[in-house]
């Protein structure tokens, strides 16, 4: 439920560009600020520019990651 509340005041203030990013996971794990918009799926109205952030924040996370490994976390 709180992670309901908080996202609707980040959708609010900045829909479409907002990234939901997961704490306390072993792997990084992102997501777009948007939900499935089922209604508007396969019409090509879609912004994915959500969906491409939530990606490269995903991939500049693993890196800030990987970097910071040894081989005896491997």
């Amino acid at each position: 439920p709180y992670h309901d509340v908080g996202m609707t005041a980040i959708k609010v203030a900045s829909f479409g560009s907002a990234v939901n990013v997961t704490l306390g996971l072993p792997f990084p794990r992102t997501s777009p600020d948007h939900g499935t918009a089922l209604d508007i799926a396969g019409r090509g109205i879609a912004d994915p520019s959500s969906m491409v952030a939530a990606i490269l924040e995903c991939a500049r996370i693993a890196t800030r990651i990987s970097t910071r490994l040894t081989p005896t976390h491997i």
